[in-house]
């Protein structure tokens, strides 16, 4: 059974950088396509990044390109976003998912993602 807890979130001001860490409960984190997503109000769910398992290979979002960064440490079951140069269209909550051995053209769609954490808010506001 997997496990996600995301944990980082908060309110900073535009132009401030933070950090999110999904720390994964369960086997075989390795084999896992790690990726966030966030959802504002009234909005759909949205890919963020994404980062495979097997390669480390990482996507991300046109929005987002440039600014944030995923990446894992297998040794701590844990995958992490940081997110630099925030912007007020950047408020959402932040939710981890995870799925295992995800294909390419899988990555940025979360209807393909069996397990989810519970979310994390992220404001970004003066």
């Amino acid at each position: 059974q997997v496990q996600l807890e995301e944990s980082g979130g908060g309110l900073v001001p535009p132009g401030a950088s933070l950090g999110l860490s999904c720390k994964f409960s369960g086997s075989a984190f390795r084999t896992y396509t790690m990726s966030w997503f966030r959802q504002a109000p009234g909005s759909e769910r949205e890919f963020v990044a994404g980062i495979k398992g097997s390669s480390s290979s990482t996507y991300y979002a046109d929005a987002v390109k440039g600014r944030f960064t995923m990446s894992r440490d297998n040794a701590k079951n844990t995958a992490y976003l940081q997110m630099n140069n925030l912007k007020p269209e950047d408020t959402a909550v932040y939710y981890c998912a995870a799925d295992r051995q995800l294909i390419t053209s899988s990555v940025r769609l979360h209807n393909q993602y069996d397990y989810w954490g519970q979310g994390t808010q992220v404001t970004v506001s003066s």
